[in-house]
Order: structure tokens, then sequence, then C-alpha cells
């Protein structure tokens, strides 16, 4: 594998790492928003659950849309809207006296971005590389990158919770930022007509 796709796949491995984070990372630290915010176990889990609602239904349409008009041109606007759903959060905690409904409205912008960015990293990946030895090693590190955020994001959240208990939601606009640099400016995804759009989407799926 050429240095320079090396770079590639490490800018994207950004992505699912970051969106991982974005809601395990709150797990841990739940029961302390629960305090804080004086809501009930069942409000609390709901700043989980909206997130993964709106991330669920939209996939298949940011799979759409990626197909429609290039990867990166889905997966920078979502990861942007990651950032300012984690921002809303984050200003709302910090600043409101009762700020739960925001949150929620944050969070679900959060679920919109992760849609569009996390899925369609895998795609991206089989527009990468026309050998399926290299996708495979691809699509390896970009699950390796999954599964440390779900490793991390416990550790990292209560950490971070510790100092000031609204800290995990400012830390993923950070984050996010920090991956659309990476994006924008590392990763090259090739130009790919319908018919080798096709091909590279059969490529991926045999290498699982």
């Amino acid at each position: 594998m050429e240095s320079r796709k090396k770079l590639d796949l490490l800018a994207l491995a950004s992505v699912p790492l970051i969106m991982t984070l974005g809601n395990s990372m709150l797990i841990p630290v739940l029961p302390v928003i629960e305090k804080r915010l004086q809501i009930s176990s069942l409000q609390v889990s709901m700043i989980i659950t909206v997130y993964s609602i709106f991330a669920i239904f939209l996939i298949p349409i940011a799979g759409y849309l990626s197909d429609r008009f290039g990867r990166k041109k889905i997966i920078i606007p979502s990861l942007l809207l990651a950032a300012v759903g984690g921002a809303l959060t984050g200003w709302a905690s910090w600043q409101m006296a009762n700020p739960f409904w925001v949150i929620l409205i944050g969070r679900a912008i959060q679920g919109i971005g992760s849609a569009g960015a996390m899925p369609v990293v895998m795609p991206c990946v089989g527009d990468m590389f026309k050998d399926e030895q290299e996708i495979t090693k691809g699509l390896g590190l970009i699950e390796t990158a999954n599964t440390f955020g779900k490793v991390l994001s416990p550790i990292l959240g209560a950490f971070l919770a510790a100092m000031i208990w609204f800290l995990p939601f400012w830390f993923i606009p950070i984050l996010c930022l920090i991956s659309i640099f990476l994006v924008i400016f590392l990763v090259k995804v090739p130009k790919n007509d319908s018919s080798s759009e096709s091909e590279q989407k059969r490529k991926v799926l045999r290498s699982f």
C-alpha cells in the first residue's frame, strides 16, 4: 500500500473513531447528567436514543447522496453538522438553566451528521483501491478505529466529565473540526462513473 494511501486511510479512520466517541462517550456520564439536569432516567436515556434514531433512519439517504454527489461532499458537511450539534449541546449545558430540550435538538443534529459520515467511509475505501486485498486492509483499519472508539469512550467520557460535567459535549466538535481538516486535505477519492461505482460496491461486499 502506498504511503499516500495510508495517510488517506488514517484521515478516513478518524471519522468512525469520532462518531463512536460522539455517542458512546456519554454513556458513563448519563448518571451525572441526570443529577445535574434533575431529569428522569427515561429522559436522560433519550439523549442517547435520539442520536441513534436519526442516524439509523438517515443512513440509506446518506448512502444514496454519496453515490450521487461524491463521498467527500457528504462526509465533510456531515462532520460539520455533528460539530454544530455537539456545540449546541455544550452551549446549552453551559449557559441554560433548563437545557434538556435544546440538548435533544443538538443530539438529533449530531445523529443526522453521523448518518452521513461514518457509513459513507466504507464505500469511500472501495473507491480508493482497486485491489481487493488492499480494500480488505483498508476496511480493517476503519473497523479498528471504530473498535478503539468503543474502548476509549467510557474512559475518556468519565475523565472529561470529572473535570466539567458537560465537557464531553464540547469535545466532539473539536474532534470533528480536526477530522474535517484531515479529510479535506488528505483524502483523495477518484472520480468514478456509475459503472465503476457499482464495481467498487461489489468489491467492498466481497471483502467481508
